[in-house]
């Protein structure tokens, strides 16, 4: 996150624009617009961090003679207490950005932290835990950054990104009379570019019928750990194996031992509580 893109610095305008309204009117009316001072950004718990370089450029959006110094860099480790960042400049343009730059540094340092728990969770097996398309509207490429932050890999960017036949999909094509494997054909023909196909199955029997039809990667969505198991037996390495729905700290570690490759969670980005972080004025 070293440069901004504009997608971006849109963001960030309308989340400010939306925090301003008419303008900080507390402010205007007790703070002198020329009064200079210093803030910290401080941790309040314990998590890893994301988002420094989008709330560095919230600051720089409201006042570009503001100066910040990053102090402690995505990733890194926070306890309660320590010290994120250093604001210096115009005390009323510090206090008109902190709540959007807090905002945004405490929601992707939630879902880093959240990720980085599950990934501790399944250390030393080879899966790969990964995010959904279940983000925040628009704030999807910031939220999966953050996913990676913590150590997460990213699925599906967007739709146009890959093929994932869910259950929907196969209950209006089945109407048509198509099968599972004259599906996945459809599929493979009508892409705009050779994409992996994926499709989603609720039982071990699917998985089977859909490897053997083709699918390069079967995801079992719901699944209970022993069908799991059977599932990755039957499959025998030939497909990809996703497992997805019903994940959680306590069981992550079991759904990963039955040797599915990916483990996708949406409650990553789409149920995380944010990290407790505030911003602090040093006393003059």
């Amino acid at each position: 996150m070293s440069s901004i893109k504009p997608q971006i610095e849109e963001l960030i305008d309308r989340a400010l624009a939306e925090d301003l309204g008419k303008g900080d009117v507390t402010t205007e009316a007790l703070i002198p617009g020329n009064q200079q001072g210093t803030g910290f950004i401080v941790a309040k718990q314990e998590g890893i961090l994301a988002g420094t370089g989008t709330a560095k450029q919230v600051f720089y959006r409201v006042d570009p003679e503001l100066e910040v110094e990053i102090l402690l860099e995505d990733g890194a480790r926070v306890k309660p207490g320590n010290k994120i960042a250093r604001v210096s400049g115009s005390i009323a343009s510090i206090l008109k950005a902190e709540r959007v730059a807090l905002n945004f540094l405490q929601r992707l340092s939630g879902i880093a932290s959240e990720t980085n728990r599950y990934t501790k969770a399944v250390e030393g097996l080879p899966v790969r835990i990964m995010d959904t398309r279940k983000t925040t509207p628009n704030l999807r490429s910031l939220e999966k950054y953050a996913v990676r932050v913590g150590g997460g890999g990213s699925h599906r960017m967007s739709l146009s990104d890959g093929i994932l036949i869910k259950d929907n999909h196969l209950v209006a094509l089945r109407s048509q009379g198509l099968n599972i494997k004259e599906i996945i054909a459809k599929a493979r023909k009508n892409a705009p570019q050779r994409l992996p196909v994926e499709v989603e199955v609720g039982t071990v029997s699917e998985a089977l019928e859909a490897v053997e039809a083709g699918a390069d990667i079967v995801m079992l969505d719901n699944m209970n750990i022993e069908d799991m198991r059977k599932a990755v037996k039957s499959i025998h390495g030939r497909a990809l194996i996703e497992a997805s729905g019903g994940i959680t700290l306590d069981n992550v570690r079991a759904v990963a031992e039955t040797g599915v490759d990916f483990i996708s969670i949406g409650a990553l980005t789409h149920s995380t509580r944010a990290l407790d972080i505030s911003l602090e004025l040093a006393a003059q």
